[in-house]
């Protein structure tokens, strides 16, 4: 496509390539292992404890382990290529091994969320149909009730303090058994992830294994990932993500991110490494560098980040907004931001401006914002190092196309806003099973993202809102990113967030549910406030006090759940 349609590519740094033709390595399994043999004793993750407790893997350990579970998937639990396996766990020294473990077997990696209940979790087995669970002790009291509906033959159990030193482990455990009393027994049959290990490691010494024979059957359009995803359209679904898909879209986050030194940088990992940014940038970007990576397994509340910053001289962290506004809030970050930070990045939710500003100004550092989808493995554009524009998602990343299209799916006049559309080597094979869900989101290659945006002249887009959270207001459309980023700029106001109810003056009316730093303030006030700042019919007709809001587990904020309750209240009434 020539550079003339993508005027984005002027902003790409001087050693940024426009096109990746082919990702370096065929499939995650070739990537792991050459940068381990690259990296060898140098330190890759460590688990870091809100007391400062800690367990570090080199990557040579990592490559090791990794290896030895990944012969235990094949030939103790005797999976094939294209098994699926399910991976239930928080931050932590496990996550790395068993990923790469699951890849390297040739199976596929279904990444679960640890806080799902019973039921989110057998809907989510019952979909995916996995032969094997790895699973963090601390939830495994819903393990009997999940697997009732679709049993999984093998059941690997591992622990928050896997693999630290044995003083700091048994702590640990003793804590969580008699203190915290968060160890429920288990009561289906399993095995302790460091006995999968030694399995593994013996029957690989003893049959003499090669585990690159286990990728060698692998393409790079296998399926690596079931990412499981709400999605453009509503309904939980797995997102098939190929070895090419993440491979291509980790190299075309790399490309965009300058000034990293490769194996001197030391990442924070707070968004946990099953959500699909954290995962591909997170974990295989900062894998491929070479960094150390500082994984947390619970980052609430925000004191649970405090030893980290003390004792790493952390480089580069991501996050979502309500993360970088929270950190902002506290006390002891205030006092001492991070001497060493590079950079950080936003994704996962619109980084309002307020926020981006006050982070800035604090640590002297800017945030980057970038944009993706699950769908999309994620990224689809980020904003360039020192070409950062404000309230802006950035510029597309290279190999990836942008429009943004109307109603009848045909491209709108540059700068009017449209549902943004992207095309690229990252977008997912599809849904998994699901035929028709696919068709909805996919026009041709194109995928529709759900989101309205807005290109300007240079190329950069900036979001306006989701299509499903638009509000209309007697005929107008109302983005609740817009009213959201005016409320968090009152000094009183720490989190906000919008959603749109029936009117019947109106059609629909806009409601605002606010959380306070300054206990006072009124709602008249707050109205006011938008006044100044907003046309007539955004200023919130409504607005509710909040102690907090709903969000999800990597911090974003959830509307839906706001409109359940306003829904559930109305037919109540």
């Amino acid at each position: 496509m020539s550079d003339n349609l993508r005027p984005w590519t002027a902003f790409y740094g001087p050693s940024v390539r426009t096109e990746i033709e082919k990702a370096q390595y065929r499939t995650v399994g070739d990537m792991i292992s050459a940068i381990a043999q690259m990296y060898d004793k140098k330190p890759a993750f460590t688990t870091c404890l809100p007391n400062g407790m800690n367990g570090t893997l080199t990557f040579r350990q990592v490559e090791e382990m990794s290896d030895s579970l990944a012969v235990y998937l094949r030939e103790t639990c005797s999976l094939k290529k294209g098994d699926r396996v399910a991976l239930q766990v928080p931050n932590g020294l496990s996550f790395p091994i068993a990923a790469f473990a699951i890849l390297k077997a040739g199976c596929v990696l279904v990444n679960v969320n640890p806080l799902y209940t019973a039921e989110e979790m057998a809907h989510q087995f019952d979909d995916a149909e996995p032969q094997a669970l790895i699973v963090v002790d601390v939830f495994s009291e819903k393990l009997a009730e999940a697997l009732k509906a679709h049993p999984v033959p093998n059941i690997i159990v591992t622990q928050v303090a896997e693999f630290f030193p044995a003083m700091p482990r048994g702590i640990v455990r003793l804590v969580q058994k008699h203190w915290d009393k968060t160890l429920a027994p288990i009561t289906v049959p399993h095995t302790r992830f460091p006995d999968a290990v030694d399995a593994g490691r013996k029957a690989k010494s003893t049959a003499n294994i090669s585990v690159a024979d286990y990728r060698a059957e692998l393409s790079a359009d296998d399926v690596a990932c079931l990412q499981y995803t709400g999605g453009t359209t509503g309904v939980s679904k797995g997102a098939m993500l190929t070895h090419s898909n993440l491979m291509m879209n980790m190299e075309q986050a790399m490309e965009m991110i300058s000034g990293v030194e490769k194996g001197k940088e030391v990442a924070l990992t707070a968004l946990p490494l099953y959500h699909i940014f954290a995962f591909t940038v997170n974990l295989l970007g900062f894998y491929y560098l070479g960094a150390r990576n500082i994984l947390i397994p619970n980052p609430r509340p925000l004191q649970n980040l405090k030893r980290a910053f003390e004792n790493y001289p952390i480089t580069w962290m991501s996050g979502v907004n309500t993360l970088f506004n929270g950190l902002s809030n506290e006390v002891w970050f205030q006092d001492s931001p991070p001497k060493h930070l590079k950079f950080a990045s936003a994704g996962g939710m619109a980084l309002q401006s307020s926020v981006a500003e006050r982070w800035e100004k604090m640590s002297g550092k800017p945030v980057l914002e970038g944009y993706g989808l699950t769908e999309s493995s994620p990224v689809i554009t980020f904003n360039p190092l020192g070409k950062t524009r404000a309230g802006s998602i950035g510029i597309p990343v290279p190999s990836t196309e942008l429009r943004c299209l109307n109603e009848e799916g045909k491209e709108v006049p540059q700068g009017e806003a449209g549902e943004l559309a992207a095309r690229g080597p990252q977008i997912m094979k599809g849904y998994w099973n699901k035929p028709e869900e696919t068709a909805k989101t996919m026009l041709g290659d194109w995928l529709l993202t759900g989101d309205i945006g807005v290109m300007d002249a240079n190329g950069y887009f900036s979001i306006v809102d989701r299509k499903k959270d638009m509000v209309l207001v007697s005929g107008f459309n109302v983005y609740p990113n817009e009213i959201e980023d005016c409320l968090v700029t009152h000094p009183g106001i720490l989190e906000a967030a919008v959603i749109g109810v029936p009117d019947g003056a109106s059609g629909e009316a806009v409601k605002a549910y606010v959380v306070l730093s300054d206990q006072s303030l009124k709602s008249d006030a707050i109205r006011a406030y938008c006044k100044d700042h907003l046309t007539g019919y955004k200023v919130p007709k409504m607005v509710e006090f909040r102690e907090d809001l709903p969000k999800s587990n990597v911090g974003k904020i959830l509307r839906k759940d706001l409109r359940n309750e306003e829904l559930a209240a109305r037919n109540a009434a």
